[in-house]
């Protein structure tokens, strides 16, 4: 195996799934590696780090790299769900450093990354709605909003765990007469294979069905949105009005509601183009900022990290495009299924 180290290593990572990137300067891929999911919240800091050192370790063994023998980037770019607060950004930085893997790092959250694989401009607002839901923005004097997003004690809400939340709620609330009857009543608990709401809530009370399966719901609640279901929609409608606080806050923060803005929606439930949710996404965003150009990313988000790396070492334009036909889901997936 070659010493030879790359100009880039683009990593994304949440709760998903982790991918990692070599690049050369000229923006060839020299390796590419997807891991399981990572949260690198404070509860799961060593698990997450243990993931991503193997998640480098394959795509470092893709590009003929030996990491370990030497820095294996020049510069390493790394987009993480779990750096939400300056303490993280903190805590993070400290443990990559102490790896040796790069001299230049590179700290964002995953959010940036969305932002700058889904335009070609440097500013806009990025928005990932996944497990969670988080947003950043940067406007065009490179000033940057971010938000916590850990939850209730930040006051957020939304993301596929909200989701599911509400959607168990809802089952039961409508099953036992406190809320209005829904469809959810059967689709809940027919996802789980268990009969009733209250069954789907006693089994994860017990352990028996773990929490974070609730992320599985989306698809169910959209479903039944799209078939007139009222509370299934009113729980979409709940998910898309959090999205545009976010968006519409940030934007007003920089006064760039008067500006064509990209804003730009990545993660697994944006990428699920449910009609209602993104066009009650585009209204209220559209209401307070009449140009912004609403988007979905296709594209996997490491692609910004890439860009990211590739603006931070000065890359020629051409790179850019060469990235972009280069990562692809498919490239990213195909050495996880020879694992």
């Amino acid at each position: 195996m070659s010493k030879a180290r790359a100009a880039i290593l683009a990593v994304d990572g949440g709760n998903s799934k982790l991918d990692a990137v070599l690049l050369s300067r000229g923006g060839r891929v020299l390796g590419a590696a997807r891991g399981g999911g990572a949260s690198f919240s404070p509860g799961d800091h060593e698990e997450s780090f243990a993931e991503l050192a193997a998640t480098v370790g394959r795509a470092c063994k893709a590009a003929g790299v030996r990491p370990g023998a030497s820095p294996i980037a020049e510069v390493a770019v790394f987009c993480l769900a779990g750096a939400d607060l300056p303490v993280d950004d903190r805590r993070l930085l400290r443990t990559m450093r102490s790896l040796r893997w790069t001299e230049r790092l590179v700290l964002r959250n995953d959010t940036f990354a969305v932002l700058r694989a889904g335009t070609d401009r440097p500013w806009g607002v990025g928005v990932v709605c996944g497990t969670g839901l988080n947003c950043s923005a940067v406007s065009p004097a490179g000033r940057i909003v971010r938000y916590a997003a850990i939850g209730d004690i930040s006051g957020d809400g939304g993301g596929g765990d909200w989701l599911g939340l509400q959607a168990l709620r809802a089952a039961i609330r409508g099953r036992d007469l406190r809320a209005r009857r829904t469809a959810l009543e059967r689709d809940v608990p027919a996802h789980f294979g268990l009969n009733s709401p209250n069954q789907v809530m006693q089994a994860i009370y017990l352990g028996q069905v773990d929490r974070h399966r609730l992320t599985e719901l989306p698809r169910v609640v959209f479903r039944a949105s799209k078939g007139g279901d009222a509370a299934a929609q009113e729980i979409v409608d709940g998910l898309a009005a959090e999205i545009v606080a976010m968006v519409v806050s940030a934007m007003r923060r920089l006064r760039m509601t008067q500006t064509d803005a990209d804003v730009v929606l990545g993660g697994g439930v944006a990428r699920g183009r449910d009609p209602r949710l993104l066009s009650h996404i585009e209204e209220g965003v559209r209401a307070v900022a009449p140009a912004a150009r609403v988007s979905v990313l296709d594209e996997p988000p490491v692609l910004g990290a890439a860009y990211l790396g590739l603006d931070e070492i000065g890359a020629q334009r051409r790179a850019y495009g060469q990235v972009r036909d280069a990562i692809t889901h498919d490239r990213l997936v195909a050495p996880a299924r020879r694992r």
